[in-house]
This record gives C-alpha cells, structure tokens and sequence, in this order.
C-alpha cells in the first residue's frame, strides 16, 4: 500500500481539502492518504468552514478530519510528503533526518505544473473565491498523482 501525505501550515484549509480531493480519486485499498500541518495551532480541530463547503461542493466529505502536527516520524509512515508551498517544504526538510527522508518530499503543484515550483495559496484570509481556487489547483494536482499512483 502506498503511503501519501499532504502537509500545510495549520492542517485546516489546503491540506484537508487536498487530502479529501486524493482519496476520492484513488482506491483506499491501495493508497492511503492523510494530512497534517507544520503548525501546532488548530491540533484537534475539523477543517476550516470554508474548506468544507467547498470540498462538499464537489461530493467529497472532510468533516472526519482532525488537524495534527507533522512529526519526525511521519518520514517512516509515508512513501511521499507533499507540501502546499515552499515555506512547508523548508519546515518539512528542516525536520528531515537523511537524504532518504528528503526523497520523499515534494511541491504538490509540481506534479501538475512540473518544475515551476509554484505554490497552493493560502486561502485562510482569502474569501470565499479563494478556497475554490485551491480546490482547483489541488485538484488538477491530485488527478496527476492519482494516475502515477
């Protein structure tokens, strides 16, 4: 069974939504898919609203969701570690042991958009129009991964 993780700062907006977005295009008996953020701030809490209306939009359920931190030890329970934006690949990396943890962490936009490097924005103070933004770009992302899976 592949192993995937999606990681932002608080584990709330992009990466439940990206997370949600994933295991609806794979088959969980194959893939298993968390998040997780690089922030302690919201440990315990659902989604953001915003990020759920949106997912819910789109048929996909998040509400089983709980935010947790990244941890060192996630570089053994994961096969791949996507970050949101270089700003959590930098705090991801920072926690990196070896080069064979390294190896395991991406861009997630540069599976859709190969070597730009771009980032998901952070749709947190963003409206409305942001969190649909986000899910579209995770989406076309995840719709790549989910095919190389």
């Amino acid at each position: 069974m592949k192993k995937v993780l999606m990681v932002c700062l608080g584990n709330i907006c992009r990466s439940p939504l990206a997370e949600g977005i994933l295991k609806s295009k794979v088959d969980s008996k194959q893939v298993f898919v968390d998040s997780a953020g690089t922030a302690a701030y919201h440990v315990g809490n659902l989604p953001d609203d915003r990020s759920i209306a949106v997912a819910k939009k789109y048929n996909i359920d998040i509400t089983n969701q709980s935010a947790r931190k990244f941890t060192v030890s996630d570089f053994d329970s994961f096969d791949i570690i996507y970050a949101m934006d270089s700003s959590n690949l930098n705090n991801i990396l920072a926690l990196s042991r070896d080069d064979a943890d390294t190896q395991k962490v991406r861009l997630i936009l540069n599976e859709s958009e190969p070597s730009k490097n771009l980032s998901v924005p952070d749709p947190y103070y963003g409206g409305k129009s942001g969190f649909e933004d986000v899910f579209n770009m995770l989406d076309k992302a995840c719709t790549v991964i989910a095919k190389s899976l």
